[in-house]
């Protein structure tokens, strides 16, 4: 089993192969300097389906590919924060405006199956087991606390993606005891918002005590907000990376990012 982990600067975008190759793709940014997009890129490898697409978060960044993905490949599932319906994203995205991306995927949601039925069963992705919490709207009614986190657990290490969830967020999912064991279970943790200030979250120090790397996408150091160095390094145990000892990796620095799981072993690439 692999998870790539694409260089999309400000996006998001990673593709987890299962050992059955099956694929769950996490996100569907694009990078607009090298003009990567995920679809094209599926293409080009000859894959035509995604078993599963799973949206974090609402936000452009996180779905400005859409068109590329969709006119490229066959989606059989949409993972998502089932509490925020098409017609929530229009009513979220009013004051600012909905890009292409959110768009095109707005028009999309409905058409794709979220529920396991006899004619849709829920895909089986060997050697891989799966969480997802979120806040629920309109108890939040901002895209980034109805960020949804996707906890995989991938022969048994956790991965754990955190969308753009703030402080605020991140505390009322901390009251449910599933989320602190999911957090005690992640061994990656990709870091919310972008490794942005508002996505660091004190109260998790205590439930990540089993982190070895923690990735963020990022392009730069765009806002004043992004240096959160250190608050991750103290959280991440680290380990070997490309010829050294890491514990924070970054896009911006790093590239692709990978990751490789078997029974009794992983690490990153």
């Amino acid at each position: 089993m692999r998870l790539q982990i694409f260089d999309v600067e400000h996006g998001a975008c990673s593709l987890l192969t299962a050992d059955n190759n099956a694929r769950l793709m996490v996100d569907f940014g694009h990078n607009a300097a090298t003009t990567w997009k995920p679809g094209t890129y599926l293409r080009q490898q000859g894959i035509q389906q995604l078993e599963m697409l799973a949206i974090t978060n609402h936000d452009e960044d996180h779905a400005s590919a859409s068109a590329d993905l969709f006119d490229n490949v066959r989606v059989s599932w949409l993972l998502r924060n089932k509490s925020v319906s098409g017609t929530g994203i229009k009513t979220l995205k009013t004051e600012e405006g909905m890009g292409p991306g959110i768009e095109r995927l707005v028009r999309e949601i409905d058409t794709y199956t979220s529920e396991p039925t006899a004619a849709s069963p829920e895909p089986m992705f060997q050697g891989l087991e799966r969480q997802v919490f979120y806040n629920e709207y309109p108890t939040f009614d901002d895209e980034n606390n109805l960020s949804m986190v996707l906890f995989l657990k991938c022969h048994g290490f956790g991965v754990m993606f955190t969308g753009d969830l703030e402080k605020a967020g991140f505390q009322r999912l901390l009251q449910r005891e599933p989320f602190q064991q999911a957090l005690l279970a992640t061994n990656v943790y990709i870091a919310s918002h972008h490794g942005r200030e508002n996505g660091c979250c004190p109260d998790l120090t205590q439930y990540v005590r089993n982190v070895f790397y923690v990735v963020i996408f990022d392009k730069g150091y765009m806002y004043d907000t992004q240096q959160t160095l250190p608050f991750y390094q103290q959280i991440a145990k680290g380990g070997p990376f490309r010829g050294a000892n890491r514990t924070v990796l970054t896009t911006r620095i790093d590239g692709r990012i990978g990751f490789h799981f078997s029974p009794g072993s992983w690490g990153p690439y």
